[in-house]
């Protein structure tokens, strides 16, 4: 029985949830894949993390040129995060030819192309399914189960903090309320900058669209708008004329180009995304052959994510050559590659103006002069100012057009409280 000595590089909640795995389904592991995989040592200064979770004390690690030269040590698991020290440790382990597993989804967004080329130079491993989605095995299915396929879209809730708060919101909580209940519950960080401006999710998409494009996508290309701004009353709003409204990442390939945007958008209840709730994720895809197709599970958390890591050991273990990306891995786009930034959508608009005759046809005027068609809209009664708020949903247009239309509307009609983009 091959025997497979792992070390865990960081000791929060990923990393605690993975050793609980590994020691816990070692019989079940030697059993079922006929390895033997054992936790070697840990790399975790704080002793209140290793003692909760019962690491012995001779397996916790000084240092990481402690891990990287102990011949027992075959897998480097880093869950430690950020750019900075994780970055230094898992280019040790791939120089040392360990192979790694990472969770870190900023380094290997930004660092995947230093990483790969080392890992290839040293012959050794470099896998990251926990990267993206939490449990949900998105990358293994883009590398081994689609490629039969040209995945021409997807879109997906990859961001799980951000679903939780819509979902709260959607039943009448306020943006701060459902923010603050996401902290209690310990579904984003004490600044969840990250989660709420959605670049967690620009890093998925990022790293999500080169797998299913065969092109590098550079996090510079992803168009990225957050959910702060968004209010209880135009998800209401939404609500009242059948839609659901999500964090989407989205990722297209057309003859044009490429298209990659995160923002918030109004999905109808009809959709399979509209009602995936609360912190679970899913990525919906469609390829030339397989036609639509979702993938639904939780999409962060201790074991979940930890679940993705332990994949990866699994298949390291299990496979005796490495793969690397199916494109040319470079910190920016390859030459001749388009990405298209004026990208086509319907839109939701909320604006208030003043409540008299004649204003939806002046409405319809300035958007009609911009190439821009209403599909539906609704009139609500006038406040104590004597001003009405109106609610359109657009048919669909282009991004620059509808900036434009909104600037021509705010400089002479109505004062524009949201603009929000419609999946199609």
């Amino acid at each position: 029985m091959k025997k497979v000595g792992v070390s865990i590089l960081g000791l929060g909640v990923v990393g605690g949830g993975t050793y609980r795995i590994l020691e816990s389904h070692r019989e079940f592991f030697r059993a079922t894949q006929n390895i033997d995989v054992t936790v070697e040592c840990v790399l975790e200064p704080n002793a209140e993390k290793t003692g909760a979770l019962g690491v012995p004390a001779e397996k916790v690690a000084s240092n990481i040129a402690e891990i990287v030269a102990n011949p027992d040590v075959n897998i480097i698991v880093e869950t430690i995060g950020g750019v900075g020290v994780a970055r230094e440790y898992v280019l040790a382990a791939l120089n040392a030819g360990k192979t790694v597993v990472t969770s870190n989804k900023e380094l290997y967004c930004k660092f995947s192309h230093e990483l790969e080329h080392t890992a290839k130079r040293q012959n050794a491993g470099l896998f990251f399914e926990a990267t993206c989605v939490g449990g949900v095995p998105i990358v293994r299915t883009l590398l081994d189960g689609l490629q039969a396929n040209k995945i021409s879209s997807f879109m997906g809730i990859i961001n799980g903090t951000t679903n939780f708060i819509l979902t709260e919101m959607a039943k009448g909580t306020s943006y701060a309320d459902a923010l603050a209940e996401a902290k209690k519950l310990g579904y984003t960080e004490a600044d969840p900058s990250a989660d709420v401006d959605g670049l967690d999710a620009s890093y998925k998409l990022s790293i999500l669209s080169s797998l299913a494009f065969h092109t590098k996508v550079p996090l510079s290309k992803v168009f990225r708008e957050g959910i702060s701004s968004v209010s209880v009353e135009d998800i209401r709003h939404g609500a009242e004329l059948g839609y659901v409204l999500k964090l989407l990442a989205v990722g297209k390939q057309t003859e044009e180009g490429i298209e990659v945007r995160v923002h918030p958008a109004f999905l109808r209840k009809e959709h399979p995304l509209a009602a995936v709730n609360g912190c679970f994720n899913a990525v919906y895809l469609k390829g030339d052959a397989a036609g639509d197709m979702m993938m639904y599970g939780r999409g962060a958390g201790d074991l979940p994510t930890a679940s993705a890591i332990v994949s990866d050991i699994i298949y390291a273990a299990t496979h005796s050559e490495y793969r690397y990306s199916t494109f040319k891995n470079t910190e920016k786009e390859e030459k001749g590659v388009t990405f298209i930034d004026d990208f086509s959508s319907a839109y939701y608009v909320r604006l208030s103006v003043e409540d008299r005759s004649g204003m939806l046809a002046k409405i319809g005027s300035v958007l009609g002069k911009a190439g821009i068609s209403i599909n539906e809209v609704v009139q609500c009664g006038a406040d104590e100012e004597n001003r009405a708020t109106v609610v359109l949903v657009t048919h669909e247009t282009h991004e620059y057009a509808i900036r434009n239309a909104v600037s021509k509307l705010e400089a002479s009609i109505a004062k524009v409280k949201s603009v929000l983009r419609v999946a199609l």
